[in-house]
C-alpha cells in the first residue's frame, strides 16, 4: 500500500506559479508517477507522468513547456512545477502512482493509488 499526500495548491493569478508536492508513505523507485486534474463538471484529465525506470516522461499538450514533472533524491516525493499559469489550469490537482508502470501513463484507471487532491486556481 502506499499513501500519497499533496500540498502545494493555491491562488494565483495568470502568469503565475506553484509548485505542487506530493509526498508518498514509502520510496516510489519502481512506481510510475502521475499528475491529473479534474476542473468542475469535467472528467478527470492527464497533466503529466513519467514512467517506473524514469525514461519516459509526458505531459499533456495543453502543459507543454509550462508544467515539469521531478521527483526527489529519496525517490518519496514528486513535484509538478506549473509555470506561466493560465485561467484554463484552474482545477483540483491530484498525483497518483502505480507500480512497475511503462506505457499508458495517461490513463487515469492504470493508477492504483492516488492522493486526497489539492485545489489550485488561478485569476486572470
Amino acid at each position: 500500500q502506499v499513501q500519497l499526500v499533496e500540498s502545494g495548491g493555491g491562488s494565483v493569478q495568470a502568469g503565475g506559479s506553484l509548485r505542487l508536492s506530493c509526498a508518498a508513505s514509502r520510496t516510489l523507485e519502481n512506481y510510475a508517477m502521475g499528475w491529473f486534474r479534474q476542473a468542475p463538471g469535467k472528467e478527470r484529465e492527464f497533466v503529466a507522468a513519467r514512467n517506473w525506470r524514469r525514461e519516459m516522461t509526458q505531459y499533456a499538450e495543453s502543459v507543454q513547456g509550462r508544467f515539469t514533472i521531478s521527483m526527489n533524491n529519496a525517490q518519496n516525493t514528486f513535484y509538478l512545477q506549473m509555470n506561466s499559469l493560465k485561467p484554463e489550469d484552474t482545477a483540483v490537482y491530484y498525483c497518483a502512482a502505480d507500480r512497475f508502470r511503462t506505457t499508458a501513463l495517461a490513463i487515469p484507471d492504470h493508477y492504483a493509488y492516488w492522493g486526497q487532491g489539492t485545489q489550485v486556481t488561478v485569476s486572470s
